[in-house]
């Protein structure tokens, strides 16, 4: 077997060469690609939001009731909300997982709400207009992960 023998490289270039490796090192965890998958780049992030539910039914939405802002297709069993826009721009994008407080499971991002609203999510509950009025609006933390 052949054996390895490092580059002759002078002290400076060792010196440049440690130090563009450490910057990339430092500026690696906020690459998209690393966001959201547990790197130091992607924070815990907590908040006390207003929830409310919705439904997909024609009386409480437009002429598509099962089409989120985003494109995403609704069906009855999503674990989806949407969010204001106030938290939309504080990271919670489209695909964003959260947790919330009071319900198993983690929920997905994959509406937003109208721009009147501020610090404020709405469940989806499919088309169970019962569960969505008996949950009702209530204060909830929210934890998610992003930059």
């Amino acid at each position: 077997m052949a054996e390895l023998h490092p580059l002759p490289l002078s002290h400076h270039a060792r010196s440049v060469l440690a130090v563009g490796l450490l910057l990339g090192l430092a500026f690696l965890p906020s690459c998209a690609l690393f966001r959201g998958l547990g790197f130091p780049g992607a924070r815990e992030h907590e908040m006390e939001v207003w929830a409310s539910a919705y439904n997909s039914l024609p009386g409480q939405t437009d002429g598509r009731p099962d089409l989120t802002a985003f494109g995403t297709r609704l069906e009855p069993g999503m674990r989806v909300v949407a969010v204001s826009s106030d938290l939309y721009d504080l990271g919670l994008k489209q695909g964003t997982r959260l947790q919330i407080e009071g319900l198993p499971g983690e929920w997905q991002v994959a509406d937003r709400m109208n721009s009147r609203w501020r610090r404020k999510i709405d469940l989806y509950m499919g088309t169970d207009v019962r569960a969505a009025r008996e949950w009702g609006a209530r204060k909830v933390t929210i934890r998610w992960r992003g930059p």
